[in-house]
């Protein structure tokens, strides 16, 4: 009877009802005990991380900070902070395979993606029976309802968790992540995903989180686009730009882009961020998702296009508020000017 009482909450669930764990009133003695018994167990977990750029490094630092064990590819000179904490590096992804029980990948593209797992010497060269796999790039749908069966096929579980919230999420474990899982897939990566993330949604199976993060680049890019549309009309028309985005943080305009990426427009500081050329892959794969869907995107192509023409300039690596610059071109007004 004892078991039948024993509270069904995770253990994070646990302690967002009580941060002092104690014990649950309809607990039975012991029971304290063996949540952090598994707690410990989640907390010690050696997790193969590879690709540490501007989302993976700060991805990397909380998990390492929460406990983890990490591995990683060789690329390089390691990150001095990540090596601090204790990362250490591989020869390839196959031997991030053979040490790991976890293994999370986020990488630019998918035939990245595809390389790491499925290359020479890659993952499944050396992945275990078990071995949960949990890809937080953002790839194409179809391509990943492929790569999971090829990697359940070779014994392990496979994971789809692109992430939103740029480097500003990343840093301060503040991102949403979209999931493409079976149940059980969503349950043993859940705990891991917390760490690095603060909305976590089990979307669907393999490629729903794929494609949940295609529509999130898509409401993105307009949104940036519109931002950039609107502060210029008001630049050219002779008003305070900071007053006017001021005045719309407080309307129905108001919005997380307006707030952030309109702040950079205004100051024009457009470092990324977010990488023009990697929204511009984003929007690849709603297009090609589209036409395969008999679709029309007409915001979706235009947005595109303005990113090809920032593209064309030279700025590929700014940041996708960076589209400004294309629509200032094209009315030979600057913003604040």
């Amino acid at each position: 009877m004892a078991k039948d009482l024993l509270c069904d909450r995770s253990p994070s669930a646990c302690r967002r009802i009580s941060p002092k764990w104690r014990r649950h009133p309809q607990q039975p003695p012991g029971w304290l005990k063996r949540q952090r018994q598994a707690e410990r167990r989640i907390i010690m977990s050696k997790i193969g991380f590879i690709g540490l750029g501007i989302m993976g490094r700060p991805m990397a630092g909380h998990l390492l900070d929460a406990g983890h064990e990490l591995v990683t590819v060789k690329r390089g000179t390691l990150d001095a902070t990540l090596a601090e904490k204790g990362m250490t590096e591989l020869d390839s992804p196959r031997a991030v395979a053979e040490q790991a029980e976890v293994i999370i990948t986020i990488v630019p593209d998918t035939p990245d993606v595809e390389q790491v797992l499925f290359g020479e010497g890659g993952v499944i060269e050396g992945l275990k029976p078990g071995t949960l796999v949990i890809d937080m790039s953002s790839i194409a749908p179809i391509a990943t309802q492929g790569f999971a069966k090829r990697i359940h096929e070779a014994g392990g579980e496979y994971v789809d968790a692109p992430v939103s919230g740029g480097e500003g999420g990343a840093i301060n474990a503040a991102l949403t992540i979209m999931v493409g899982a079976t149940e059980e897939g969503f349950s043993r990566a859940r705990p891991i995903l917390e760490v690095m993330g603060k909305t976590i949604t089990h979307i669907g199976g393999h490629g729903a989180g794929q494609t949940c993060k295609v529509a999130n680049q898509i409401v993105v890019a307009l949104t940036i686009e519109a931002v950039a549309e609107g502060l210029l009309f008001a630049s050219r028309a002779g008003a305070d730009v900071a007053k006017v985005r001021e005045s719309l943080l407080g309307g129905l305009a108001q919005s997380k882009i307006l707030d952030v990426h309109g702040e950079r427009m205004i100051k024009r500081t457009f470092d990324p961020g977010f990488k023009i050329k990697l929204h511009q892959k984003d929007l690849n794969l709603a297009l090609e998702g589209a036409r395969s869907l008999n679709l029309a995107l007409p915001g979706t192509a235009n947005a595109q296009q303005l990113f090809q023409a920032c593209a064309a300039h030279g700025g590929g690596e700014w940041d996708h508020a960076g589209i400004l610059r294309a629509l200032e071109v094209l009315a030979d007004h600057e913003v604040g000017s």
